[in-house]
């Protein structure tokens, strides 16, 4: 999938340490990508290619990873704020100053009361969002990263700031973040998306997917990556129920137009997989679709490899069988 995860603002993405691969092809052959040196162009980056295929075009049976040091014991901050647009332009000051924090993530009012009812962590409810960062910067500098981070919350009007340098209380502090989606999915059946978008839009996708709710009567948690713009909304709903289950599904469709009409993408790490192959083409258009299907059809002509994932148009049936599971991911 090529997916990241909380540190990958500043770590990045699965792709970033994957330095080469062994590759068993459909028709049995065996392929080695990559080599050890630093740098290397010759011919395509055929690592690349196979990290982030879903399975498509082979099955990888080795991988060569980069590796880095430990990193050092992190300084952590929460801060609440009244409203999604506080939040956002706390998100672009960081960008824009050039502070490079481990971690720096959100939640929106939705996730914050779900997690409250799970842990009974004494959150904020009424908060329209919460910011969770890191810095493992070590010592004197992650104090800095910190210390500027608070700031910078401080001046977009956060009605709560706190930062910690144990390690015991900021796992407590992450302990929200990380317990977000077992929250949701006690509330029913979720729909996790997870649509990226410019950092500069995050306010704008929070409150858009605040607007899809309401227009669906359903409830719509999101939480994401705010060091990179890939947010998870989640669409919770009762697969019991038809009615649900259909606006639950048409939820899902307007949070993905919501994303691309920002200049997202219709996802930033999880994949194409079944729910999203009727979206493909909307955003990388028909010249870019059929250069992806004339690799596919190169490399797997009779459509060996994760069969009907990625390419094949979604059928009915197809959304009616993950609607049926307690989780669709």
């Amino acid at each position: 999938m090529n997916s990241g995860g909380l540190c990958c603002v500043k770590y990045g993405v699965t792709t970033d340490y994957v330095l080469g691969l062994e590759v068993v092809l459909a028709d049995g052959r065996v392929l080695r990508t990559g080599r050890r040196t630093v740098k290397g162009v010759a011919s395509y980056d055929l690592t690349r290619l196979f990290v982030g295929a879903e399975g498509t075009l082979g099955v990888i049976t080795e991988a060569t990873l980069a590796l880095r040091p430990a990193p050092q014991r992190p300084v952590t901050l929460a801060a609440s704020f009244a409203t999604t647009a506080q939040t956002g332009q706390v998100v672009e000051r960081v960008v824009t100053t050039g502070l490079v924090p481990s971690l720096l993530e959100v939640m929106d009012r939705t996730c914050i009361r779900a997690v409250d009812d799970l842990l009974k962590a004494d959150l904020d409810r009424d908060a329209q969002a919460l910011l969770v960062a890191q810095s493992d910067a070590g010592g004197a500098a992650a104090d800095t990263e910190i210390a500027l981070l608070t700031r910078i919350c401080e001046e977009a009007g956060a009605d709560f700031v706190h930062s910690t340098d144990d390690p015991a209380e900021g796992d407590l502090l992450l302990a929200a973040r990380r317990m977000a989606l077992p929250a949701l999915e006690r509330l029913g059946t979720t729909l996790l998306d997870d649509v990226a978008v410019p950092r500069s839009r995050i306010a704008a996708f929070i409150d858009g997917c605040d607007a899809v709710a309401t227009e669906h009567d359903l409830l719509v948690g999101v939480v994401g990556h705010a060091g990179d713009g890939n947010m998870h909304p989640t669409v919770i709903f009762d697969p019991g129920d038809a009615g649900q289950r259909e606006r639950a599904f048409a939820a899902f469709d307007a949070v993905l137009a919501l994303g691309l009409s920002l200049g997202g993408t219709i996802t930033g790490e999880h994949g194409v997989g079944l729910l999203k192959r009727n979206w493909l083409e909307r955003e990388i258009g028909p010249v870019s679709l059929a250069v992806h299907r004339a690799i596919k059809d190169a490399l797997d002509p009779a459509g060996l490899l994760n069969p009907g994932k990625v390419f094949r148009a979604a059928t009915a049936g197809d959304l009616e069988a993950v609607a049926g599971l307690t989780a669709v991911r």
